[in-house]
């Protein structure tokens, strides 16, 4: 830790700083790298995660692609996509527990400091999407069975979700949806068994047959589920909590292929089951029909929990990735809670536009972005991996404005969007997805082989200064708070800072 009169001393500890502490239990790190000292028991991260498993999207999803190529097709389909997205995720909730790195602090690596500013906003776009789609599901369900004005209902749920999500993951969103689990798992038993006693057993459900189309219908109902990877976004963000001895376990269970054979098979084969024993047409709020029709009051209870425990991981995502992009993007740094109530005002407002209208084209577009950074980042991992100490490179000061990777990410995406629109040609709009993938990791591929390095410094690192990067904490001269020596850097001035500050200054 020896220093040069030039060079201001670190000042050093080894105990969490206090204050950051107490704004972790809100802020949840959201624009620093998580500490070891934060990371979240096994069982604490499973519940917080669990949050995912119960949303009615994953039940209206394999009822739109039963509807679109048969019941057959879609269940090869569902069997790709849990293996796809557990062993994709397998990869990332791992490479996300050992750096501690968001989503927005792994981008800049990828795309530069300024390239990077695009995936915190894609991201929380996408999250405030699906929040909305989950709580105009809650929102039809009351004025279903209740009655009254779709605007107030919409209020309704945002105003009550908000204070839901300003506690983090590990001081309050485990608890929550660890208590809420139990309760949906046996609604969904209840509203199958219901069904069956009421409307009998349909037993033509898994044989359901659809016309032919231009692409097999397995690989139609797998291009419907890569329509949703931004759960591989979703669980960067929340696996850099987890804890080393914890990492085969979270990259098999709470993010791999178990969780997804419960949240897509499991969820899937309800959803079709329950609307085929009602004779019901695959639509956003035909599965809202099933089961007010199912269980009535209690049907409108199972619907309210299941979304709640959704919207806890969407609007807690969105508030992250929309503070991260304020942060680097337009200077502001305020506490997550403010960014709580921006993300529920913007989906307040969305719901006020009709937005199931128009939503899943939306996120298709988002969609085509979301498919690109995921194969940038599979292929950076595989072929870069860690610039030092094991981790790359996403301190500010470190790294060009923007890189090569960002070109092969807006050109993969560009391209990507061009293909889901095209008119003329249904069978290149339905591959969009698997063509941006492909396109967007033989691009960046080619970019971090032959194109200048991200990585524009290499000295004067503070890293240098202390015998172990994971216990040193060091003060920031800036904000005055002491952070992991993992992400402190020095200015040209040679002044101290954390990767939050050296973001706002560079």
């Amino acid at each position: 830790m020896s220093t040069t009169s030039a060079r201001p001393v670190l000042e050093v500890s080894f105990t969490d700083d206090p204050r950051v502490v107490k704004e972790a239990a809100t802020e949840d790190y959201s624009t620093h790298v998580v500490p070891l000292s934060w990371r979240s028991g096994r069982w604490s991260l499973t519940m917080a995660w669990g949050a995912l498993f119960s949303a009615m999207f994953w039940l209206y999803v394999a009822v739109a692609s039963a509807d679109a190529v048969g019941a057959p097709a879609t269940i090869v389909g569902m069997a790709l996509s849990v293996a796809t997205y557990g062993a994709v995720n397998l990869v990332l909730s791992r490479y996300a527990a050992r750096t501690g790195l968001t989503v927005a602090l792994l981008s800049r690596r990828l795309f530069g400091t300024l390239g990077s500013a695009l995936a915190p906003l894609i991201f929380a776009a996408t999250a405030l999407y699906y929040g909305v789609f989950e709580g105009s599901i809650i929102a039809v369900a009351l004025q279903k069975y209740f009655g009254g004005e779709m605007k107030v209902w919409y209020l309704v749920v945002v105003l009550y979700a908000l204070p839901l999500v300003v506690g983090g993951v590990r001081t309050w969103l485990d608890k929550l949806n660890g208590v809420l689990l139990p309760l949906y798992v046996i609604g969904l038993i209840a509203v199958v068994v219901t069904a069956t006693v009421k409307q009998g057993y349909p037993h033509d459900w898994l044989h359901s047959a659809a016309a032919a189309g231009q692409l097999p219908g397995w690989l139609t109902s797998y291009l419907i589920y890569m329509g949703v990877w931004i759960m591989m976004m979703y669980t960067i963000d929340f696996a850099r909590f987890g804890k080393a001895e914890d990492q085969r376990f979270h990259s098999t269970v709470t993010f791999g292929w178990v969780f997804y054979f419960f949240t897509f098979a499991v969820n899937g084969l309800i959803g079709i089951y329950l609307l085929r024993a009602w004779n019901i047409a695959g639509s956003e709020t035909g599965v809202v029909d099933a089961f007010i029709n199912t269980l009535g009051l209690a049907g409108v209870a199972v619907i309210f929990v299941s979304q709640t425990r959704i919207n806890t991981a969407n609007y807690y995502l969105a508030s992250t990735n929309l503070e991260a992009f304020a942060a680097r993007v337009l200077r502001l740094k305020l506490p997550r809670a403010v960014w709580v109530v921006v993300a529920g005002v913007i989906a307040y407002l969305l719901m006020l536009t009709d937005v199931l209208s128009y939503l899943l084209h939306a996120l298709a577009w988002q969609g085509v972005f979301v498919t690109a950074w995921v194969a940038i980042a599979l292929v950076h991992i595989a072929v870069r991996g860690a610039d030092r100490d094991g981790l790359p490179e996403f301190r500010p000061l470190r790294l060009a404005p923007v890189t090569a990777g960002a070109g092969a990410w807006v050109v993969s995406s560009v391209a990507g969007i061009a293909l889901t629109e095209q008119t003329d040609s249904g069978v290149l709009a339905q591959l969009a997805p698997l063509i941006t993938v492909v396109l967007a990791a033989g691009l960046y591929w080619l970019a971090v082989t032959f194109a200048p390095d991200a990585v524009r410094r290499t000295d004067d690192d503070p890293r240098d200064e202390v015998e172990d990067i994971w216990e040193a904490r060091v003060r920031c001269h800036d904000c005055s708070r002491s952070y992991v020596a993992v992400e402190m850097d020095r200015t040209p001035t040679a002044t101290v800072v954390c990767s939050a500050c050296a973001a706002e200054s560079h």
